[in-house]
């Protein structure tokens, strides 16, 4: 039988750059406070979002800190942790590695049933025998890191272009069986990751059947979680490029589960979800807000262009010869636009501007960034800020 022919895709929509930036800034939490203050905010932040991408550096609070202060209030650095692990959430591959809302696990632990996450070097070293070893204590013990476990020697670490992993057995062990999801992290600790069982870290989710496929709720969640996803290959697809290009976005088009959309000056097409264009539209308030350097608003570079007209490339893994900004550089956003950068650091009780950035031909409102700082220090445990009263102007990249 000949096979059948796929209809054409509805032809995507167009979308002004205006119209991109308020509904991003909307749609991402950044209009307003959209949440309710301390820890019911930030478990509702989450779930939100979809997923907080995780990193470790620690400068002005980690990225997952500046995720949050951005809009939740009445939270310091550090209570992201504290209020969502354990029972809320748990830590695996998305936008790279996040935390996610335990409503995602049972379709983490349907797909890594299925197919293992990158584990294929970690599983050539690490024996069987010590996989189930560190699981049974882990189960026996409960919550545990990995110092707190029977020391199995050491094994090869791992080398990705010069980063390396652990060489210790038990602590592969973990990643191993983190990755499978038969432990999942429940804290963090003086140790570093607390581990435990699902069934006590998320007794309400660790038994419960997905809905649907890993591949169909994935591509849905991750459009919801950017806003407009581009079809273009990026790291803003991560772990789901394989699904990227399937026929599966292509169908969910074609059934009206998410709409294409183009911006002008580029051939690039992005998904927004289903009625984006019918959800309410906030109008952006008069705070400046500082984003971290992985905040969803920031993952697609060349959207972030095109909406903005904003340059940013986070700089940390530069030589320093080669950067044009600084080292740890930070966005603000105000009233919608992003009108500059910030370098800064918190040094013993004092948070330090080192460099401060305007955009050209944009509002940098003093009093607004003052308050901004001010808030942040506080959330930092910094009793005071620091910041050169003079500016740069942004150059715009060549």
């Amino acid at each position: 039988m000949p096979r059948a022919v796929a209809a054409p895709l509805p032809p995507p929509s167009p979308l002004t750059p205006e119209e991109a930036r308020r509904y991003l800034v909307g749609h991402l939490g950044l209009a307003r406070p959209a949440y309710p203050a301390g820890a019911r905010g930030v478990r509702a932040l989450l779930q939100g979002l979809r997923c907080i991408q995780l990193d470790p550096l620690d400068v002005i609070g980690t990225n997952a800190d500046l995720v949050a202060l951005a809009r939740v209030d009445g939270i310091a650095r550090g209570d992201v942790y504290r209020h969502l692990l354990p029972g809320h959430a748990f830590e695996h591959f998305a936008k790279e590695r996040c935390l996610l809302p335990g409503s995602a696990f049972p379709y983490y632990r349907e797909r890594t049933a299925l197919a293992p996450w990158r584990q294929a070097e970690r599983l050539r070293r690490v024996p069987e025998a010590v996989l189930h070893a560190v699981l049974e204590e882990v189960r026996a013990r409960g919550p545990a890191s990995a110092e707190d476990l029977t020391d199995h020697g050491r094994v090869d670490p791992l080398d990705w272009s010069g980063w390396k992993g652990t060489g210790r057995a038990t602590t592969m062990a973990l990643e191993v069986l983190w990755a499978r999801c038969q432990v999942v992290v429940c804290g963090r600790g003086s140790s570093g990751k607390v581990y435990d069982i699902p069934g006590r870290a998320l007794p309400r989710v660790a038994e419960a059947k997905p809905a649907e496929t890993f591949e169909r709720w994935a591509v849905r969640e991750r459009v919801e979680a950017a806003g407009l996803l581009c079809r273009v290959a990026g790291p803003h697809w991560s772990v789901l490029s394989d699904i990227r290009t399937s026929a599966l976005p292509d169908e969910l088009v074609r059934e009206g589960e998410l709409e294409e959309v183009v911006l002008p000056g580029s051939p690039r097409r992005f998904l927004a979800p289903r009625g984006f264009r019918q959800r309410e539209a906030t109008a952006p308030d008069d705070r400046m807000r500082i984003l971290g350097p992985l905040d969803p608003l920031l993952w697609d570079r060349t959207l972030v262009r095109l909406a903005f007209g904003f340059d940013y490339v986070w700089e940390v893994y530069k030589p320093a010869e080669q950067r044009q900004w600084g080292w740890y550089v930070c966005p603000l956003l105000y009233r919608g636009e992003l009108v500059g950068r910030i370098e800064a650091r918190v040094r013993e009780d004092t948070l330090h501007v080192e460099k401060l950035w305007r955009e050209p031909n944009a509002v940098l409102d003093d009093a607004a960034l003052d308050e901004a700082l001010a808030r942040h220090a506080s959330a930092c445990g910094a009793e005071r800020v620091r910041r050169p009263r003079s500016r740069s102007t942004a150059r715009r990249a060549s």
